[in-house]
């Protein structure tokens, strides 16, 4: 009787413990995905220094440390569209600094900590894309402000960043491999100890099974054109726009030759390159021209996926819930834009695709998938090896309670920099005699820039969803 009286009271405790996990475990994920709901909301509206607030009041104000570096993205790109440049800028500098952080501590070897949960235990440590778009924001928020020397630092680090970034990300999958291995030593020990089966780790990871799967909820995961090595074709045009207006047209051609190849169909990305190239032959100079950059739409967003997968224990196919993130496209504001030019010019001129920020987002979204199921099915061994030894140590309600705290914590991280736009697209028009610009959406609507008649510039505008007021400003070149 005494024994029995023991096993109920082990088993209510354990019961509570578990529900109270699975109640805060819900109270969290449901809190983080309002959170982004409602970002998402006002921003995609065009209330951006609304959007900015919400995130800045959430999360301790702007001094907050690096574990809030994807509420400080989110708030950044919100109060540049705001034209609030210096707080924007001053953002992304400590976006740069949470980088650092966790650069220095690395990525791979401590995710693998979180096995026993879920990804969503970890800081959002931010992606490749996610720096190099921070410095490329950086450059333009420093140019529109007149401060050249400092826009030419951030371009050059964008472009380093994209340079390193393919070195950065080898060295990450060794170190996953060097966890997996050492996970595997943990987990032999361990269960020499409880006197359990062990895990076979790697015959677990690439069971065949599991890729025949994966492919078909995962089907469209390489149905893309990627782009190479984490190359953002928008980062590098910028920069070669740059460089040339600075008359630094050797390193601007190498640029635009690279966009060129990228985007070679871009009527007005191979105008540029060829002008360039003139200009380095000795030939007349760029045409005093008008840029227009359109930032269109909204970049993807995660979502979670749960998968049953065989996942093998003890010799046995156990069929266990694995949650992934899966990437759900949104839609862009317009087609594009339409630019009248000078009152003699015919028709009007159209923007044309310049870089798909989702394709950017894909392409790494790819490669880090290997990592990103790694972790899920090593979470789902452990926890399988955790409920067969509490099924031994406690009967049937160490293996209810083991049960509940797997369903507790199967949770996909769908954390996302999603005020990034879903694409950019560029055209470019001689500078219009009249010092006036019309840029004209496709429902009618029309907004009239102002401009130099005389001087280059750059009219730069945002609007991420239909019927979204049009922000836009104007950079001197």
């Amino acid at each position: 009787m005494n024994y029995e009286k023991q096993l109920a009271t082990k088993f209510f405790v354990l019961l509570v413990f578990c529900t109270l996990l699975l109640i805060l475990s819900g109270c969290t994920s449901t809190s983080a995905r309002k959170e982004l709901f409602y970002f998402n909301a006002i921003y995609s509206q065009g209330q951006y220094i609304e959007a900015a607030n919400f995130e800045l009041k959430k999360h301790g104000g702007e001094k907050a440390g690096p574990s809030n570096l994807l509420q400080k993205l989110q708030a950044a790109t919100a109060l540049r569209y705001a034209k609030q440049y210096s707080q924007s800028t001053k953002l992304f500098d400590e976006c740069e600094d949470a980088f650092k952080h966790y650069n220095e501590k690395g990525r791979a070897g401590s995710s693998l900590a979180s096995v026993l949960v879920n990804d969503t235990v970890l800081d959002y440590r931010g992606e490749e894309y996610d720096g190099i778009m921070v410095n490329t924001y950086k450059a333009l928020n420093f140019w529109k402000l007149g401060e050249k020397d400092l826009a030419r630092i951030e371009f050059n680090r964008a472009l380093d960043r994209q340079r390193r970034a393919k070195e950065r990300f080898a060295k990450e999958i060794a170190k996953i491999k060097g966890g997996i291995a050492k996970k595997q030593a943990e987990q032999d020990a361990k269960a020499k100890k409880d006197k359990a089966p062990s895990v076979n780790i790697n015959k677990a990871v690439n069971n065949p099974q599991v890729g025949k799967i994966l492919e078909k909820k995962y089907s469209n995961l390489h149905a893309f054109e990627a782009y190479p090595d984490f190359i953002n074709p928008f980062t590098t045009y910028m920069a070669g726009l740059f460089f040339m207006s600075e008359g630094d047209y050797s390193k601007a051609s190498t640029l635009l030759k690279e966009t060129y190849g990228m985007v070679g169909e871009n009527p007005f990305v191979a105008d540029d390159f060829v002008k360039v190239e003139k200009a380095l032959d000795g030939k007349a100079a760029q045409d005093n021209c008008i840029w227009i950059i359109f930032e269109n739409g909204l970049g993807p967003v995660k979502e979670e996926l749960v998968v049953n997968l065989p996942i093998i224990y003890a010799d046995k196919a156990v069929l266990t819930g694995i949650a992934l993130p899966k990437l759900k496209l949104r839609k862009g504001a317009y087609p594009y834009l339409y630019v009248n030019g000078r009152s003699s010019d015919k028709g009007r001129i159209r923007t044309e695709p310049l870089a798909s920020m989702e394709r950017v987002v894909q392409t790494e979204f790819a490669k880090d998938y290997t990592g990103i199921l790694t972790r899920a099915i090593i979470s789902a061994l452990m926890k399988a090896y955790a409920q067969h030894v509490a099924e031994k140590k406690y009967g049937a309600p160490g293996a209810l309670a083991s049960l509940i705290y797997q369903v507790a914590t199967t949770s996909a991280d769908i954390r996302i920099w999603t005020a990034l736009p879903k694409d950019f697209q560029v055209a470019k028009i001689k500078c219009p005699e009249n010092g006036s610009v019309t840029i004209t959406i496709p429902d009618g609507n029309k907004v009239e820039v102002k401009v130099s008649a005389s001087e280059c510039s750059l009219i730069y505008i945002k609007i991420p969803k239909a019927g979204a007021d049009i922000s836009y400003d104007v950079l001197k070149l």
